[in-house]
């Protein structure tokens, strides 16, 4: 170490470790905490070494008006208090505004259609992630809303399209259908089936009439083919 880092510890140690007597009755260190350390302390305690606030604006701003002063918009300061306290106090606040409109929104929402998609036994200890690529889109010249998604297990080379009206009182016909890829990219009619077979790695709506989806071969070697293909929803 140089002379100059010697020094600059030394100065860090006189400044924030002296001793500090009016503090001997507290809990905790009978001297005075690194200034921004005790900001992140997860307690309650106040703070060892309170920031001054003589001649902060803000302050001196609020002070000098009458309608901010008491306002219950703004959200109160605790000169004294660490940031883990204040940030307590804010997601308190935050879930008592959250807690009326999640109570209201949630007795609105009903059921309007309930689909079997695949059945699972009973004794498996885990429940098998078979739902896959939920990709959502709402096509508002047509008020229809689509659910694309995948199934894992044997239908690894279908892609699913779910269709329902935003008026749950209306229906629309092929409420849910499944477009197969399998061997549609072959070269010649003469390829095995099982030769090019493609599944589905994820698929997004490109616009009202359109879905782009993401195939990969499925035969187990390397150089696997990665295909871009976009469909129209027709």
């Amino acid at each position: 170490m140089t002379q100059k880092d010697i020094t600059f510890v030394a100065d860090f140690l006189t400044e924030h470790f002296n001793e500090a007597p009016e503090l001997y009755n507290r809990k905790g260190k009978y001297f005075n905490v690194e200034r921004v350390g005790q900001y992140l302390k997860d307690e309650d305690d106040d703070l060892v070494s309170p920031p001054n606030t003589e001649g902060n604006h803000w302050f001196n701003f609020l002070k000098d008006s009458t309608h901010l002063k008491e306002s219950p918009l703004l959200f109160p300061y605790y000169p004294e208090k660490s940031l883990h306290f204040v940030k307590r106090q804010m997601e308190g606040v935050i879930d008592q505004c959250l807690q009326k409109p999640a109570d209201v929104i949630g007795k609105s929402v009903h059921q309007a259609v309930c689909m079997s998609l695949y059945k699972i036994s009973q004794s498996e200890d885990s429940t098998p992630q078979l739902f896959k690529l939920p990709f959502l889109w709402n096509d508002k010249t047509s008020n229809l809303h689509y659910v694309l998604f995948t199934m894992l297990e044997n239908s690894i080379s279908k892609i699913h399209i779910l269709r329902r009206h935003t008026d749950t009182s209306r229906s629309v016909s092929n409420g849910i259908l499944a477009v197969e890829f399998g061997n549609f990219l072959n070269n010649s009619i003469n390829e095995s089936s099982d030769s090019r077979c493609y599944s589905c790695l994820d698929a997004h709506f490109y616009d009202d009439e359109t879905v782009t989806v993401v195939l990969k071969e499925s035969v187990q070697q390397e150089g696997k083919e990665r295909v871009l293909a976009q469909l129209p929803l027709s």
